[in-house]
């Protein structure tokens, strides 16, 4: 960070709250309105932070290489606007452009230059200054997340205090999840396609504007973090149809065009995520298992070499079912540790705290409903099977791959609002349940 920052970081931050105050009154209610401002707030203070972090703890990383990059382009537009603009849309072989790209360590076929070319467009607005991306940065983060909020609020409105809680108040997601880095883009991408998804599908609401809405979440996400959609897309396909068996009437054929829904559902997810990926070796679905060893052999070995904080769950042998063997670890993995004797610096403790409050909350919800209560509501409640499939799925992918509770912290964001979300609206269905049958004989002996 510079000295240019503090006149840039005020100058936007003005601008930001303005524009925040201007359009609250028409994205918040008299519920949700008391939440605007304090988490677009704590997203500004994750975006600083963790700029601050990056320079005076870990002395680098990467959302100042990010800003290198930004830089190198900054050079070549000063040079020619021309130029400028062909670097900043990919084209690292324009006539001219070598001088700028042997100073490049990320090159346009890379999903880290597409943050490149995100943040030099950004800098243009505020002569490439790093606190003035980062806010950008955590707007558009926050615009997804909100989007994602009111829609779990509309979902189950008993407990939007609970839910503006997960959705901004956890310190992981305001973190890593509002400044210059991957995972805000890709969690802002999430909530929009969350709420692209459940308008245009689901409520079958302004349709063509939901898809359209869905559908730009959904490419952001395939271009920077395609495996995020490749989670989503099962869990998401699976909701439409369950949904759709939920309002058959007739018990009986509810019952048994149920399984065929999901089966439909199941089908075409698997081949929208095998053709999605078809042309892109890293995620192929046929190369999966052996990605996934890659990255984590990659990850465990240099947190060895680096005294970090790796964790091993087992040999993997590069294939899928090798993967599915190893599955229930990393579900515990992502969900539950670091456990808060794992951890070994400020970061990790951060997080096992995190990881800590994540068991306690869900073994406290399976004790009071009951095991087989909890999964029948589970099975039973839409929104709930498909926020529980993609944490499952989302949480053994990232658990496998990482081996490393550093990059982890980061990789489980997205599950984060989906889980605890998940679990105050289980509570609030089960809690609801419970008293029924109270009323009902209270009524019984009032008559």
């Amino acid at each position: 960070m510079e000295l240019s920052d503090l006149f840039w970081g005020p100058l936007y931050l003005a601008v930001f709250y303005g524009i925040a105050y201007a359009v609250r009154p028409s994205v918040t209610n008299i519920y949700t309105k008391q939440f605007f401002i304090p988490a677009l707030t704590l997203k500004f203070v994750g975006a600083i932070g963790l700029g601050l972090v990056y320079q005076f703890y870990y002395g680098g990383g990467d959302t100042f290489n990010y800003l290198y990059h930004v830089k190198v382009i900054g050079d070549a537009f000063s040079h020619s606007f021309s130029l400028g603009m062909q670097l900043l849309l990919g084209n690292d072989h324009a006539q001219g452009a070598l001088p700028y790209t042997a100073r490049m360590f990320w090159h346009a076929d890379s999903t880290e230059y597409r943050i490149v070319s995100l943040s030099a467009f950004l800098g243009l607005f505020c002569f490439n200054n790093y606190t003035a991306i980062a806010l950008f940065f955590a707007v558009i983060s926050f615009s997804g997340m909100w989007a994602l909020y009111m829609t779990m609020a509309k979902i189950r409105p008993q407990v939007y205090k609970e839910l503006g809680w997960t959705m901004f108040y956890v310190p992981s997601l305001f973190f890593w999840g509002s400044g210059v880095l991957k995972d805000s883009i890709c969690i802002g991408a999430l909530g929009w396609l969350f709420y692209g998804f459940y308008r245009g599908t689901i409520e079958k609401r302004s349709i063509g504007k939901s898809l359209l809405i869905g559908l730009l979440a959904a490419y952001t996400l395939f271009r920077i973090k395609v495996y995020i959609l490749l989670c989503f897309l099962p869990a998401a396909l699976l909701w439409v149809f369950n949904e759709n068996s939920a309002r058959i009437k007739n018990a009986t054929l509810r019952t048994i065009t149920k399984p065929l829904f999901f089966a439909v559902g199941g089908a075409i997810a698997f081949y929208a995520a095998t053709n999605l990926t078809k042309d892109d070796d890293r995620f192929a679905v046929d190369k999966i298992g052996e990605r996934s060893k890659i990255t984590a052999d990659y990850l465990y070995e240099t947190s060895v070499k680096q005294e970090g904080s790796g964790y091993y769950l087992g040999k993997q042998d590069g294939t899928i079912s090798g993967m599915a063997k190893l599955a229930p670890q990393a579900v515990v993995v992502s969900l539950f540790r670091p456990f808060l004797w794992e951890a070994r610096n400020p970061v990790m403790l951060l997080s096992a705290i995190e990881a800590t409050f994540f068991l306690i909350f869900t073994l406290r919800i399976f004790w009071r409903t009951g095991i087989g209560v909890t999964l029948s509501l589970i099975g039973n409640t839409p929104v709930l099977l498909m926020n529980f499939i993609f944490v499952l799925i989302f949480a053994a992918s990232v658990g496998i791959t990482s081996s490393n509770f550093g990059t982890l912290v980061r990789y489980k964001i997205p599950l984060i609002p989906f889980y605890l979300g998940g679990l105050y609206i289980l509570q609030s269905i089960a809690n609801e349940k419970r008293r029924s049958p109270k009323r009902s004989a209270v009524a019984a002996g009032q008559r």
